[in-house]
């Protein structure tokens, strides 16, 4: 295993990507190619093939950590699950050859079968909950229809919306691009990006998104007030039952809008779909409050596997 042969993700590793995704269906919010391309820069995402499996891998990954788990040393090699038939063996080849390293989002089902493996053991591994990072998964016509009592304030901001606003949804295209960008370049004015660096690679990252939309193939919707944007979004299907929101801003000035950017793309994008991912919270406590008001089904587990230190 060569990890010195990994590269950098381009447009052009598209169809290599979809290809792996679409026979080996993720359930994580992380593998769609979407996702790796719009923060490949701010992580340094590198990828490589090894026994007919894509192994995504990164020097840079732990940003807001000064140091990995049980370390000191900021000389890491921080991966993600391997995406192929077989990812709990090829974590395990990892462990065997590279010293330091960390394997990040990792869903439970191949910790389960990581702790079977003799070699788990044997290496010291150790598997923990990354809470921060659990996905959100919600069935689409509950957070659709916004039926019940359970719902009854997300379906008053929406109603408020509809009520105060003439407004004009549409699907997002090559046409209508630019206004999101007005949109996202307003409200990070708002709340000062510059300011904190990961409101503004989440800027950059959406940036790139945009830019790249036509070559990317992702869905979105934006919704108008008067010409003007008050709220996009936009994802794409995770795989066969579930479609995941990468992005969703509002214009604070629209109450409402985030609840009705998020009640109309569902009616008008990805109609197919069961359930609806929603990603993680980050640990950031609004966000957080956000996600529960939508009443979950289910969050999906990931975790962090590390060697313990003797």
């Amino acid at each position: 295993m060569e990890l010195s042969q990994a590269k950098p993700i381009t447009i052009g590793d598209k169809a290599l990507f979809d290809k792996f995704f679409q026979k080996y269906p993720p359930e994580t919010s992380e593998f769609t190619f979407t996702n790796l391309f719009m923060w490949r820069n701010y992580y340094n995402f590198l990828f490589l093939e090894y026994n007919g499996h894509i192994i995504l891998l990164s020097n840079d990954y732990l940003k807001n950590r000064k140091k990995p788990i049980n370390s000191d040393s900021k000389d890491y090699v921080y991966c993600f699950p391997p995406i192929g038939p077989y990812p709990n063996k090829i974590i395990i080849e990892l462990f065997e050859n590279i010293e330091n390293i960390e394997v990040h989002r990792v869903p439970d089902d191949i910790c389960q079968k990581l702790t079977e493996n003799d070699n788990y053991t044997k290496l010291n591994l150790n598997c923990i909950e990354d809470r921060n990072n659990w996905d959100y998964l919600y069935n689409k016509d509950e957070i659709l229809n916004l039926a019940g009592n359970k719902y009854r304030q997300n379906r008053r901001w929406l109603n408020k919306f509809k009520e105060n606003y003439n407004y004009d949804f549409q699907l997002l295209t090559e046409n209508n691009i630019e206004k999101c960008k007005e949109l996202q370049l307003e409200w990070c004015v708002m709340r000062a990006c510059t300011e904190d660096e990961s409101l503004e690679a989440e800027q950059e990252a959406i940036l790139e998104a945009l830019d790249n939309f036509s070559s990317l193939g992702f869905s979105g919707g934006l919704i108008c007030v008067d010409d003007k944007c008050a709220a996009y979004t936009f994802g794409e299907m995770l795989n066969n039952e579930t479609l995941v929101i990468h992005i969703e801003k509002a214009h604070m000035d629209y109450v409402g809008a985030y609840q009705a950017i998020n009640n109309l793309l569902l009616k008008n994008c990805c109609v197919k779909s069961i359930y609806v991912n929603r990603e993680q919270d980050l640990g950031i406590e609004g966000l957080r409050r956000a996600k529960e008001s939508y009443k979950p089904i289910r969050m999906i587990k990931k975790n962090i596997i590390h060697k313990n230190i003797i």
